[in-house]
């Protein structure tokens, strides 16, 4: 999608502050699996205008996680979204095409989700350089039903429920495929309007 650069939404009001804000708040959802986390609206969002289709909580985990080291892969859901001249233009990232040699991606919906194996998973010596993944889903319930997922793990005292819409049996059967080969994994956080949950690799599910 060709984009103007006048016609770009605003990034953070106030990028270091802001930035900061987001970043411990990422941290909290990857050490305390199912702890639901809320961007104020009033403050660390105030003035930012996400792209087409972008959830707030995730524009804004973005602009505050990427820089122009870093290499985004973006699924179909934004092909005709301004997202990609967006983050180029406010974190200096590249945008690449292969899924393989992606630092983060960005996933516009759950059904999007592609599958584990194809992301970055690092390696046993690097493990910190596999992937991050953000994906935006239609709802997060945390705590939830018991017919939710169960997670435990490093960060969750005993266990806890977390429900992530529109992600079901197939995903299950790949995150507990994928743990097979710990400490390499995708990292996920899943997004939904201004609030957002973690799930690393760390995390065992049950559902």
């Amino acid at each position: 999608m060709h984009v103007q650069l006048k016609d770009l939404g605003p990034g953070f009001s106030q990028p270091a502050l802001c930035s900061q804000s987001v970043f411990r708040h990422a941290l909290a959802a990857l050490s305390l699996p199912a702890s639901l986390q809320v961007l104020d609206p009033a403050t660390t969002l105030q003035g930012m205008q996400p792209p087409q289709g972008a959830h707030p909580a995730a524009a804004a985990l973005l602009l505050a996680l990427l820089d122009q080291d870093c290499k985004l892969w973006l699924s179909p859901g934004f092909t005709h979204s301004d997202a990609a001249p967006w983050l180029r233009f406010h974190t200096g990232c590249a945008v690449v095409s292969q899924l393989a040699e992606a630092d983060f991606a960005w996933v516009a919906a759950a059904c999007e989700v592609p599958p584990l194996s194809s992301f970055s998973q690092g390696s046993a010596e690097y493990p910190d350089q596999s992937a991050t993944c953000i994906v935006q889903v239609s709802g997060l319930q945390a705590p939830a039903p018991a017919t939710a997922w169960t997670l435990s793990g490093p960060g969750v005292k005993g266990c806890a429920q977390l429900q992530v819409d529109g992600l079901g049996a197939e995903f299950l059967a790949q995150w507990r495929a994928s743990q097979l080969h710990f400490p390499c994994g995708v990292d996920f956080l899943f997004t939904h309007g201004q609030t957002f949950v973690g799930l690393p690799r760390s995390t065992h599910i049950q559902g």
